[in-house]
């Protein structure tokens, strides 16, 4: 009887302190700043009903809670910016906890309800701040670097660029404006090319032929002399 009591004590003791392996949690999880961050916390089978919890605190007793589910449901309940949803077929229930801050980092337990002493597993949580862009030499001298990479083939992308404006402006403004020039040009010639070709109405004949046109006396009568 002495030996079955003592081989019962350690079962008992664990069923009412905390870090029992009826139900058990991640060591330690962490997240980033402004991020999300999911725990799931495993229970033996037989706790599926009950109410499952997390807290927040390093003292078991003192715990704060923050959030439970409903006994009996597997329904998501959430609080503020942490979730609980328990899977019973899963033997488990995940809590997740978004847009993290900083000062989330502590001690937090998983745990479920029970009678007399509920049972509950700590689990370490560490929010690292988020990357800021730090400004040092060396990052400046390799953002030159790759600015100097970069250059020739922005370059290079810039001269079909530059010929394609080139190709408009010829044949928007400087084809249009040369055919205008060429159209002036032969329209102020044409008048002078048909009067060259036809001879005018009242122009006179050269004085020259209006000279030999008219008749001489003397020479008339000299014709006439000889004609005798």
């Amino acid at each position: 009887m002495g030996g079955r009591t003592t081989c019962l004590l350690p079962a008992l003791f664990l069923l009412v302190i905390p870090g029992s392996s009826a139900i058990s949690g991640p060591r330690a999880v962490r997240g980033v700043e402004q991020g999300s961050l999911t725990v799931r916390c495993r229970y033996d089978p037989g706790w599926e009903p009950y109410v499952k919890w997390w807290c927040r605190g390093a003292d078991w007793s003192s715990c704060q809670m923050v959030v439970k589910t409903v006994r009996g449901s597997e329904k998501e309940v959430k609080q503020g910016r942490v979730s609980i949803k328990d899977n019973w077929k899963d033997l488990s229930f995940t809590v997740t906890m978004e847009k993290l801050r900083v000062d989330d980092s502590d001690t937090y337990w998983c745990g479920t309800e029970r009678t007399g002493v509920d049972l509950g597993d700590d689990v370490d949580v560490t929010i690292d701040p988020a990357p800021t862009v730090s400004i040092s030499t060396r990052a400046t001298s390799n953002a030159n670097m790759f600015t100097a990479s970069v250059a020739p083939e922005k370059n290079q992308r810039q001269m079909p660029l530059l010929g394609s404006v080139h190709f408009l402006v010829l044949v928007f403004l400087k084809v249009p404006l040369l055919l205008g020039m060429l159209g002036a040009v032969l329209w102020v010639n044409r008048p002078l090319r048909s009067s060259r070709g036809k001879p005018q109405e009242n122009q006179q004949p050269p004085c020259s032929s209006t000279l030999s046109r008219e008749k001489d006396p003397q020479t008339e009568e000299k014709g006439i002399f000889l004609r005798q």
